[in-house]
């Protein structure tokens, strides 16, 4: 018997874009599927069916956010890992910013929900691990887990900027990705994670680094806090 795997629904599907909504006025504890419903004009048994609760919104839109990313990306030889690694995430935020208040919303409310942070800093690894893929780089293994670990880094980093960025072209949140990768790739040097993928073994270890870019495999410098997977 075949078995086959839906495909994710678009990251502006009128559910998604109704939960984000709801979010943002009412708060992660407060949000009801009901009132999603509502939002979204759809019946409640189709939230049922194609999310099942809460969490599923969560998880559909990071695999929404995952596709995204991935269907945008065009294969560059030219580039380093690293200008990559800068592209798939500055999408992943382009792809955020339609519901950035619910978003936002969410990330203030987990301070006071630790079951929420838990699940979400699980999940994280799955949607960093997509976006490695994304910039051509293994995430597969002990390697490819702490890069997606060290990248999950980054990208918490890099969120905390984009909450408090208003500006229209994201400047800050720019800067601060490219803060965050210049430290990850120091990081990841020192764990011997600094190497391109065609790189060969016997690459010098002073190449510079706009040459030899790596993901990172190792924290930025002080991160606290689970990113919400489906940011």
């Amino acid at each position: 018997m075949s078995s086959s795997i839906a495909p994710p629904p678009a990251v502006d599907d009128p559910v998604l874009t109704a939960f984000w909504r709801v979010l943002a006025g009412s708060g992660w504890s407060a949000l009801t599927l009901r009132a999603v419903a509502a939002e979204a004009g759809v019946p409640l048994s189709e939230i049922r069916r194609r999310f099942g609760c809460q969490l599923g919104l969560l998880r559909a839109h990071a695999a929404a956010l995952d596709a995204g990313v991935i269907e945008g990306t065009l294969d560059d030889a030219t580039s380093t890992a690293r200008d990559r690694l800068f592209d798939v995430l500055m999408r992943r935020i382009d792809l955020m910013q339609a519901d950035r208040a619910g978003i936002i919303r969410l990330m203030r409310d987990l301070p006071r929900d630790p079951f929420l942070a838990l699940w979400l800093a699980t999940e994280q690894p799955r949607a960093m691990g997509w976006m490695l893929e994304a910039a051509g780089l293994e995430a597969s293994g002990p390697r490819g887990a702490l890069r997606a670990q060290g990248l999950g880094v980054v990208w918490l980093a890099t969120l905390r900027a984009w909450e408090k960025d208003e500006s229209a072209d994201l400047s800050a949140t720019m800067a601060a990705l490219d803060r965050a990768l210049d430290q990850a790739d120091r990081a990841a040097r020192s764990f011997g994670l600094g190497r391109e993928e065609n790189q060969p073994d016997d690459t010098p270890t002073d190449t510079p680094a706009a040459e030899d870019a790596a993901p990172p495999g190792a924290a930025p410098e002080d991160p606290a806090g689970p990113a919400p997977a489906a940011a």
